[in-house]
């Protein structure tokens, strides 16, 4: 279950002091956001480990213990602290309940990525296991419904679509695509699909293909015939995962695929 989902489901019948990171100068290890809830006898989250959440926890628990009203703290992360970061956090520290766990829900939801994984096999369930550790929103579609498992993560969403490149025009705009399937007929007509919506409204991001430098090629060509132009075949990643991972296994696969697009986003999101 996600941190957050634990936190509120606990917030039913027990308060909390959430401490969370205003803001941050200098090397810090978490950003602006991050945030833990301090119970009387242990916790949830994290804002970067070490003696700073030592003594924030602590006093987290003070304030738990007191009643007190909403405080604000700096923390220089100096050899004082224990820490040689160097930099300084500013932590807000405030007591939760039961009353608060509808506004909780939408202050510390994390904002989530779309992401659509066509393919429920190995690889694909792999991929979505991985990736639902993450602040993503994922749609998984193929054309087997049983495939697909009784128990999913609160960000999984999956979808039966045949034929399975129908799903593409129903995406939210934005969303990044792994094309993954068990047939490359399939995934042929799931690249086209996504390169025709690319040219009518240019609303998906990255676009990754499972296969090798021959599979691109044989794609590049055959999309080639259909009326598709290099420049917008180039749009498509292929192979995936981030160079330098190396292995066969679904479960290098995902890891490697899940760092590439982790490394996309950043470099998007700061462009």
């Amino acid at each position: 279950m996600p941190v957050l989902q634990q936190l509120l489901a606990r917030l039913a019948t027990q308060e909390a002091c959430l401490v969370q990171v205003a803001s941050t100068q200098g090397s810090a290890p978490r950003d602006a956001g991050a945030w833990m809830a301090v119970f009387a006898q242990d916790q949830l989250g994290t804002i970067g480990g070490g003696h700073l959440e030592w003594q924030a926890a602590n006093k987290a628990r003070n304030l738990l213990a007191s009643g007190g009203a909403p405080q604000s703290e700096r923390f220089a992360l100096g050899p004082r602290l224990g820490q040689c970061c160097g930099g300084v956090v500013h932590l807000r520290f405030q007591r939760i309940g039961q009353a608060d766990r509808e506004p909780l829900a939408q202050q510390l939801a994390p904002e989530c990525s779309p992401v659509a994984v066509f393919g429920a096999g190995h690889v694909g369930a792999a991929l979505v296991q991985v990736l639902s550790n993450l602040p993503m929103r994922i749609t998984w579609v193929d054309s087997r419904e049983a495939l697909f498992p009784d128990a999913l993560p609160a960000n999984v969403q999956t979808e039966y679509s045949d034929p399975i490149e129908r799903a593409v025009a129903d995406l939210a705009p934005r969303s990044s695509v792994f094309i993954l399937t068990h047939d490359h007929q399939q995934d042929l007509q799931i690249t086209q699909a996504c390169l025709q919506r690319q040219r009518n409204s240019g609303d998906l991001d990255l676009i990754g293909l499972i296969g090798s430098a021959t599979k691109r090629a044989s794609f590049a060509h055959r999309l080639a015939e259909r009326g598709f132009a290099d420049a917008e075949f180039a749009r498509i990643t292929c192979p995936i995962g981030l160079p330098g991972i190396r292995g066969k296994a679904p479960e290098v696969i995902a890891i490697a695929v899940a760092a590439q697009l982790l490394q996309h986003l950043q470099r998007t999101q700061h462009a």
